[in-house]
């Protein structure tokens, strides 16, 4: 791809009330079912990487593709900007199909190896940071305005249906039929992707394109952007920050509270199971609840959700999974409400930038969020790391709530 995307000389079609979208309807349950995939190869890959390689060596390999990642996650926005999104995610994902048949092929023919792995791991790593930019534009020119709740609501939904369906086959198929089964299952899931885009999905407002000028002039052009305009940094940065508490809080403080007070390994997984009823509840009242002003909501039940992270850490069992729940709750709303907020405001020529700088800032912090959360927990309690990480961000996302241009924005037609 050498030059820019023209810009579209047909009129946009105005899109049907969210109720009666069946192409979007249908764009979500494709994607659900490409996420599906994506939970059914993780659990291969990890499964794989235990069984041939050393636990450090596994490691590695599941980690493989964090940094390549991490690496053109910006010149993914860069091209997400640039080109035509459709196109981009057609190409990605045909990258990805083409990766997984290859993998198959190459274990069918070999058996699994720590080098397959590895190349597989990589080329999906780098595909994801090309993809991700460029398909988070798509509810942007598919959907109204005030309809982003909703449909962040319904593909939330659907996306966490599709990883715990993923998840729960993966393990099931890897056990029976080797990670060559799991890729090449996988990658059906991407053909029926590739299939969509191409047939049926046509963008309906389309977004401005950045104008043509070097990869590394664009990235800088994207953080100058966000140095720029106050409503977009501030969002970026809080929903950067957002999960840095809350996963080490459930992904480390609940097994090691389960484990001091001897809740067990069953209690892990109800706590857990809470917070994803929970989030499911959350989302799916989206699609009811018509928010005026959704950025107020969403930031507020994120402070809700700092305050209720100590909880995790003193009373008994059914106060942790209330705790669990409520977390869950307002993950669920202020997901879909900020996810609206940030696709309906950032301007249409830095979309791409702006998704990839934030997801970027998460990639990057989290495992160092993850790290301290263990290390604080180690030497104090595993009540007082809670504690400290859960008012920590419910003082964090105080800060947006300051901003009475953000706390003002409403989502019209």
């Amino acid at each position: 791809m050498s030059t820019p995307a023209a810009p579209t000389t047909t009129p946009p079609v105005a899109a049907p009330p969210f109720a009666r979208d069946r192409l979007v309807h249908a764009w979500v349950l494709v994607k659900s079912l490409s996420d599906a995939g994506d939970a059914l190869w993780t659990i291969a890959l990890a499964w794989t990487a235990v069984q041939v390689a050393s636990p450090a060596m596994a490691g590695i390999v599941v980690a493989a593709g964090t940094i390549p990642r991490a690496v053109v996650l910006l010149v993914g926005g860069v091209v997400a900007d640039r080109y035509d999104s459709r196109m981009v995610m057609v190409l990605a994902n045909a990258v990805r199909v083409v990766v997984l048949v290859a993998t198959a092929v190459w274990v069918t023919a070999t058996g699994p190896s720590i080098e397959v792995l590895l190349v597989a791991a990589i080329a999906f790593g780098i595909s994801d940071a090309v993809y991700e930019p460029a398909g988070s534009t798509i509810s942007r020119q598919m959907v109204r305005p005030a309809d982003l709740p909703a449909y962040g609501g319904l593909a939330q939904t659907g996306s966490r249906l599709g990883t715990m369906g993923g998840s729960a086959v993966g393990g099931f198929l890897v056990a029976h039929h080797g990670i060559e089964g799991s890729a090449s299952v996988d990658a059906l899931t991407f053909v029926g992707v590739v299939a969509f885009l191409v047939i049926w999905l046509r963008p309906r407002y389309p977004l401005d394109r950045a104008e043509a000028e070097p990869v590394l002039r664009s990235i800088r052009s994207g953080f100058g952007h966000l140095g720029r305009t106050p409503v977009t940094r501030t969002l970026v940065l809080a929903l950067s920050g957002l999960n840095l508490a809350v996963t080490p809080a459930l992904g480390l403080g609940i097994p090691l509270r389960a484990s001091a007070d001897g809740w067990g390994a069953q209690a892990v997984g109800l706590l857990e199971a809470l917070v994803g009823l929970g989030a499911a509840v959350g989302a799916l009242t989206m699609l009811r609840w018509r928010v005026r002003f959704p950025a107020r909501i969403g930031f507020i039940c994120l402070v809700v959700q700092g305050l209720s992270i100590p909880l995790l850490g003193v009373g008994p069992l059914w106060l942790a999974g209330a705790a669990c729940f409520v977390i869950g709750v307002t993950a669920g709303v202020a997901s879909a409400l900020l996810g609206s907020v940030f696709v309906a405001t950032v301007d249409g020529a830095y979309f791409g930038r702006m998704v990839s700088i934030q997801k970027l800032g998460d990639d990057v912090l989290m495992p160092v969020a993850m790290v301290a959360f263990g290390a604080l927990a180690g030497l104090t309690s595993v009540a007082t790391a809670l504690c400290v990480f859960g008012i920590s961000m419910g003082l964090l996302m105080l800060w947006p709530l300051s901003s009475r241009v953000l706390m003002s924005l409403r989502l019209g037609d």
